[in-house]
């Protein structure tokens, strides 16, 4: 059995945090083979595999893993009367797969290509041929467009996150393409390569799209459900004859055999369960358990082994507080300052956290996307262009989180700086309390 955990961070948004994402537009007519939202995709044309796979990895064994809540669905398209099996994603192919180092880069899965012009107004996504269904059926432009409107209409989440997304129709006979109501937004062309795309053949009378059911969907990915009971668990089957296999996206990918997931409406009991070898990975999240809850038998007999703190070469995961800046009372960035200085990140991760957490400075922390210094070169020439635009600090001062006590609740020199903030901001003590009516 295996534990591990990522280190977590933790950070209080701070209102001088600023950033540009540059890239790269593909030409009209140009058709490519992945994009990317920051720059120079990795992986050219014609790329072999991953680099941080093994493409030689073996094929075999299973494993039983912890899943939180219950499931009455099978359908991925979400219903308001049940739950589904968070599984179920597995066994679905996306038209576009992402690349774990890089930022944000996808490459072509069940798209051969993706065209889009200067404006990214419309993006064009040329299906594989060899692309099929579980039963052998080809996948198709019409399952494109049943899934993007299938899910938009039952899926609140995608309905919001694909509001953009204005038409979509068959353009060739592998073709799909999406019309966006805007232009020059360069995500959106990225995110509509992001979606299940499900077989509109499967749906029908019994399996409506928006209801609950318990039939064995019909996937296109490297798994297929296996043995289920409702509310307990549910399986993975790897699929052997898998039609992208041979894919660079999934070559060194999709190397265990069975996937178990054991379901658990408690996360204390779904622990016991895993100290008691009942499952055989389990992600801890919490800095007190990491410092307190491993001192166990299973753990110093070695049957638990535990791989301590990750280094993330990535970006790293971010744990926050953020002010609602449409609320009149957060719209002053002096309070939102103000309120920075008195978050004592010190004393809470030695008293609270065990002094596990790392406090990040940037959303983009750990990668080169993260501001450090002043701003020079390209990144000047840029704001400078809209110099209106941003604070004028960020010409002058290099931002630094705020440093507070490790043994005091509140630090006297930031409390009084985050005072006079508040105060020029209008706010007073009325009655006792800091109030800005």
């Amino acid at each position: 059995m295996m534990i591990k955990r990522l280190r977590p961070s933790l950070q209080l948004i701070s209102l001088f945090s600023a950033f540009i994402l540059l890239s790269v537009s593909a030409d009209a007519a140009e058709k490519i083979h992945g994009h990317s939202l920051t720059g120079s995709l990795k992986y050219p044309p014609g790329f072999k595999h991953f680099d941080y796979v093994n493409p030689d990895a073996p094929k075999g064994g299973s494993v039983r893993l912890t899943a939180l809540g219950t499931f009455d669905s099978l359908n991925i398209i979400p219903s308001t009367k049940g739950n589904r099996a968070g599984a179920i994603g597995y066994i679905y192919d996306t038209l576009m797969a992402p690349s774990s180092d890089e930022i944000a880069s996808e490459y072509g899965l069940l798209a051969e290509w993706v065209s889009y012009p200067d404006d990214f107004s419309s993006a064009t996504y040329k299906l594989r041929e060899e692309a099929r269904w579980h039963d052998g059926k080809p996948v198709t432009p019409e399952d494109v467009i049943f899934s993007m409107e299938m899910l938009k209409k039952y899926d609140p989440f995608r309905a919001a996150y694909y509001k953009n997304v204005m038409k979509v129709e068959k353009t060739g006979d592998l073709e799909v393409t999406f019309t966006f109501n805007q232009k020059n937004n360069r995500e959106l062309p990225y995110i509509v390569g992001e979606f299940p795309i499900l077989p509109k053949h499967f749906y029908n009378e019994q399996r409506q799209p928006g209801y609950s059911w318990l039939d064995v969907p019909l996937g296109s990915g490297p798994y297929r459900i296996g043995e289920f009971e409702a509310g307990r668990y549910v399986t993975l089957k790897r699929v052997d004859d898998y039609w992208g296999k041979d894919l660079p996206v999934n070559i060194g990918k999709n190397n265990i055999d069975e996937i178990r997931f054991e379901y658990f409406k408690d996360l204390t009991v779904a622990f016991e369960a895993f100290k008691a070898g009942k499952t055989d990975y389990f992600f801890e999240s919490s800095a007190k358990n990491w410092a307190t809850a491993y001192d166990i038998p299973p753990v110093r007999s070695g049957k638990i082994v535990t791989n301590g703190d990750i280094i993330l070469e990535g970006s790293q995961p971010m744990q926050a507080f953020v002010m609602n800046t449409r609320r009149a009372k957060f719209a002053d960035p002096r309070v939102r300052q103000a309120f920075n200085l008195l978050f004592n990140f010190e004393w809470m991760n030695k008293n609270l956290f065990y002094g596990q957490y790392t406090r990040v400075s940037s959303f983009f922390e750990n990668t080169d996307l993260a501001a450090t210094g002043l701003p020079q070169g390209k990144e000047l020439e840029i704001l400078e262009s809209m110099k209106d635009e941003v604070p004028p600090e960020v010409f002058t001062t290099e931002y630094k989180n705020p440093v507070n006590s490790e043994t005091r609740l509140v630090d006297r020199r930031n409390l009084s700086k985050a005072f006079e903030l508040m105060k020029a901001a209008g706010w007073e003590v009325k009655n006792g309390v800091l109030t800005n009516v």
